[in-house]
């Protein structure tokens, strides 16, 4: 197998097992999908690995539930660098204006990925959040959502959004989307890690 091929099934490895280790709430495995001076950045949360992994856990014990499934990855290396774009979905259930609801957003992790002493882990995970939609759990259940409050969230997670808003989470309201400045800008930063220079992780 040539190397090109192996680091990109090595990339592919990991961002799989961030999925898996992060919804089986393995903690000390998830950690190792990580450079410790990494940044994960969420509608929810920005902050560095131990961070997340602190206020993943406290959710879980309040009932929070957030699961992911992926699909296609593309990988490209330049080195040590990489990007990882890999097509996933994000699946959240609570509470909605006192309705029982899943949220599901589509979309896809943007992963700066670094290879340091012989390891990739993640650098930055920027997700790009393209679509959502809610559905209540059960069908005859409609929950009456606030309009105004609904259309203020960007309109790739305002129902993750409003979902998360209405359980007490601060929602980052400029994360990429589809189109926009906020994705070419991130595109932008993505061409300027693979070329080896430094990137904004806020």
């Amino acid at each position: 197998m040539d190397a090109g091929r192996k680091d990109r099934l090595e990339i592919r490895e990991l961002v799989e097992n961030w999925a898996m280790w992060r919804d089986a709430c393995d903690w000390e495995r998830f950690r190792s999908c990580w450079h410790a001076d990494g940044r994960m950045m969420a509608t929810w949360f920005q902050g560095t690995p131990e961070e997340f992994i602190a206020v993943s856990k406290a959710g879980f014990e309040k009932g929070v539930r957030i699961l992911h499934f992926l699909g296609g990855c593309s990988v490209e290396v330049a080195g040590d660098r990489a990007i990882a774009q890999t097509k996933m979905t994000i699946s959240q259930r609570a509470l909605v204006e006192g309705v029982e609801c899943d949220v599901v957003c589509t979309g896809r992790f943007y992963d700066f990925i670094e290879r340091r002493d012989g390891r990739w882990a993640i650098f930055l995970r920027q997700p790009i959040y393209e679509k959502d939609r809610l559905d209540p759990v059960d069908p005859a259940a409609v929950p009456r959502l606030d309009r105004d409050r609904l259309m203020s969230f960007p309109e790739g997670y305002r129902h993750l959004a409003y979902l998360q808003a209405g359980i007490g989470y601060p929602v980052k309201r400029d994360m990429p989307g589809l189109v926009g400045q906020e994705v070419e800008a991130l595109y932008a930063q993505g061409a300027d890690w693979l070329r080896g220079l430094p990137v904004s992780r806020h």
